[in-house]
């Protein structure tokens, strides 16, 4: 589990909450919480058998999961359900979801808080929800044989079914449920005593079962944010300041906005969580006529100390820091680099650099807020619920304990709605006007206004020794620090120097599994970045930048050697030390890459290369093991055009072999966007890039054929949302370099600069 998350669930839980309770008197889902003054709870029907939170069995025999991660179209509800769904026997047809909302008793002792990111949902769940499906299978068996009148271990449960096959005696899930026999409780300490099945025992893991979620976002059932309507609900609609970050509205002429049909008023928000600044939004009876309202808005504005700032100078101020030999904190400290490089035969030294990227998921971002009595309801998809109900609550100025949040589907995430931006102004509008609003982003909103992956700027040094053995690394890593911004301090990490706290999702991916005995990674905060462009965290977070920068570097110094780079990298992944295990998982996904791409045994044309890279996302205590091999070719102009890219990844137990590889997929295909043509640039204060128009994701046209090996070894489940868009950057890189002799060290990479370095 990770530890960041772990930490933020609350330690006073009680023990009603902490134990697994098995009853038949259990409640369905609630649209208010007990004990809060002004909510109104629904409770199911008394036949209802809960065996824990996450899921609940109704009389008709139906199977109901809570998924208490957001679904942004990855599945995970359906993968819990899956999970759910192996241990407790039941038919898939059975098989239901929905979204957990901020009830307190989603705050699981053992999940942690609720965040969907980092690839840690399936990773960080699979054994609590096998668990979960396990007692109840354990105690619907007790059940049904107090009732058949036959011992419990002669009992058979498969398909949603219990049978004693002696008597032939048998009993449904919903015979047991309607009996009210299922009254087995678990302590802590009982539930994990449960023997849980091996893999080989498996008959819905690593099956690729229908996804529950499509019918519903299929036909138009399945509600999302932007599908919410209240009665009485009116519209907002923002208008943002030129920078930003860090103006103040100085005045609101509202005059023409009067003569706009429907329009009811101008709230200039006061943000006291800092999550916003100069914001205003024009509150109407129609998202049409609150868009009109906003365009005839008058507003001056303070630009505030951001307003001159531009890409080129944070990147000017990321190089001045890196000089400083004070500046940041140190997150590996292994040996000595510095003495290394002074016996060292051999010196390379490189910097890298990416570009502010923006999110941009196709459903833009929205909220819908109303006030009922003191309760505050929030209509919104975000994937933290745990801080968004904070940030909600600061926005209206009351306690999170009266906040309750409607989790809703996501048209997309990425990690953009982590934050929760978007129930500001629905929240303050709200309270204005005193009716339920819904505040809708306008693309140009969601741009300018973004919480983006912040511009990086990395120098890597690296040292060798007469037999071309690599003997030294040192790792300065520049960027705002998107976590330390959230305020957290458990999601931070100390520094091995003893310095205070680091932002570690800055640098994770830097600890490589590659043995190295003198190894340096130092964090160093930009903060004129971090005021500037307040940054978040977009699909790969850390290991987007930081294994560009590692990946490339390993390229460059095989080549400054003359070794092969692929088995340069074996020869590193040796399992020493601390990198025992890790190591040799790595190793294998190289050598599966390797091998489903034909490396080093194809005679390519003149002009094509491949190029390879491995990588340990997204946590090295969380890792998933993944390489690629990309097949590039590269014009005498400089363009690139990447032919394929074969990725190979170690998941440990899939759950879903289709959802896998769809992830999987994906994620290469984001990884190439990233890698060659997505790009922000901050100018005058303010994202210069618009709509899609300016800033280019990847297109269709576009699209190479993608390979995909999944190794399924039975170890414990990995992530695989994220770890294969760090991989695809440098494969490109350093196949570009095999194809031309171009090195290119700077995302994305542009014809300019691969025609420059071939003229170099």
């Amino acid at each position: 589990m990770n530890e960041h998350v772990k930490k933020l669930t609350p330690e006073t839980t009680d023990l009603s909450r902490r134990s697994f309770l098995v009853g038949t008197a259990a409640t369905g889902l609630v649209l208010g919480y007990s004990g809060v003054p002004g909510i109104e709870s629904a409770a199911a029907a008394p036949a209802n058998f809960e065996p824990s939170v996450w899921y609940a069995i109704s009389p008709d025999g139906l199977v109901t999961v809570t998924c208490g991660k957001a679904d942004m179209g990855q599945h995970i509800a359906s993968t819990m359900a899956q999970i759910v769904c192996e241990e407790l026997g039941a038919k898939w047809s059975d098989m239901r979801v929905q979204l957990a909302s901020n009830d307190p008793k989603f705050n699981d002792p053992v999940l942690g808080a609720q965040i969907t990111g980092g690839s840690w949902s399936t990773m960080m769940n699979f054994e609590a929800m096998s668990r979960a499906g396990a007692a109840g299978r354990i105690a619907l068996t007790e059940g049904a044989a107090a009732a058949m009148g036959v011992p419990a271990s002669e009992l058979v449960v498969r398909d949603s079914m219990i049978v004693h096959p002696k008597s032939k005696k048998q009993m449904s899930f919903a015979d047991v449920v309607k009996s009210g026999k299922a009254t087995k409780t678990f302590t802590p300490d009982e539930l994990k005593a449960i023997k849980l099945k091996s893999p080989d025992q498996y008959t819905m893991i690593g099956v690729s079962v229908p996804q529950l979620d499509i019918p519903s976002k299929t036909n138009g059932t399945a509600k999302y944010g932007i599908d919410v309507m209240l009665p009485g609900m009116a519209y907002g609609a923002l208008v943002t300041p030129p920078v930003r970050f860090g103006a103040t509205v100085k005045s609101v002429d509202d005059s023409a906005a009067k003569k706009v049909p429907g329009f009811i008023k101008a709230v200039t928000l006061d943000d006291k969580t800092g999550t916003t600044s100069g914001w205003v939004v024009a509150v109407a009876s129609t998202y049409a006529n609150a868009k009109k309202a906003a365009q005839a808005l008058k507003i001056a504005y303070d630009a505030g100390p951001n307003a001159k700032l531009s890409s080129e100078s944070l990147l000017d101020e990321a190089k001045r820091l890196q000089k400083q030999d004070d500046s940041g904190q140190f997150f590996v400290k292994d040996g000595d680099p510095n003495a290394a490089f002074g016996s060292a035969t051999k010196v390379v030294e490189a910097e890298y650099t990416t570009s502010i990227n923006i999110h941009a998921p196709l459903e833009p971002m929205n909220a819908t807020a109303e006030f009922k009595g003191d309760i505050l309801h929030i209509y919104s998809g975000n994937q933290f619920a745990t801080r968004s109900g904070a940030i909600a609550a600061g926005a209206a100025g009351i306690d999170p304990k009266f906040v309750v949040m409607h989790q809703m589907w996501l048209g997309g995430g990425f990690g953009r709605r982590l934050d929760a931006d978007m129930m500001i102004p629905a929240v303050q509008a709200a309270k204005a006007v005193g009716k339920p609003v819904k505040v809708i982003y306008s693309r140009e909103n969601d741009m300018t206004m973004d919480f983006s992956r912040p511009l990086t700027y990395q120098k890597v040094k690296a040292g060798v020794d007469g037999d071309g053995k690599l003997i030294a690394i040192s790792h300065d890593v520049v960027s705002a620090w998107p976590t330390a911004r959230w305020g957290i301090p458990d999601f931070l990490t100390p520094s091995v120097d003893k310095k205070g706290p680091l932002d570690s999702f800055t640098v994770n991916g830097a600890d490589f599994f590659y043995t190295v005995p003198n190894h340096y990674v130092r964090a160093i905060k930009n903060e004129l970045a971090h005021n500037a462009t307040p940054s978040g965290q977009l699909r790969s977070v850390a290991p987007g930048w930081t294994f560009w920068a590692v990946e490339s570097m390993i390229d460059e110094i095989a080549a400054a050697t003359g070794k092969d780079p692929a088995q340069f990298r074996i020869s590193l992944l040796d399992g020493a030390g601390k990198n025992d295990g890790g190591a040799q998982r790595l190793r294998n996904t190289l050598l599966a890459a390797m091998g489903l791409s034909g490396y080093g045994t194809k005679q390519l044309p003149k002009g094509e290369g491949m190029g390879v890279a491995c990588v340990s996302s997204q946590e090295r205590a969380t890792a998933s093991w993944t390489a690629c091999v990309a097949h590039v070719a590269v014009a005498p102009s400089g363009e690139v055009t990447v032919k394929k890219l074969t990725v190979a990844t170690d998941v440990g137990t899939q759950v879903h072999p289709d959802n896998v590889r769809a992830q999987v997929e994906g994620a290469a295909l984001w990884g190439l966007s990233l890698a060659m043509y997505e790009k922000a640039t901050l100018k005058d204060g303010g994202i210069e890039q618009t709509n899609f128009d300016g800033y280019r994701p990847l297109r269709m046209s576009q699209t190479p054929e993608v390979a995909i090996a999944v190794i399924a070894n039975g170890e414990k489940a990995t992530g695989v949302g994220e770890p294969a868009v760090t991989v695809v950057a440098p494969a490109i890189g350093n196949a570009i370099f095999n194809a031309s002799g171009a090195r290119v060290r700077a995302l994305p990479i542009t014809a300019e600069a691969v025609k420059a370095s071939m003229k170099a």
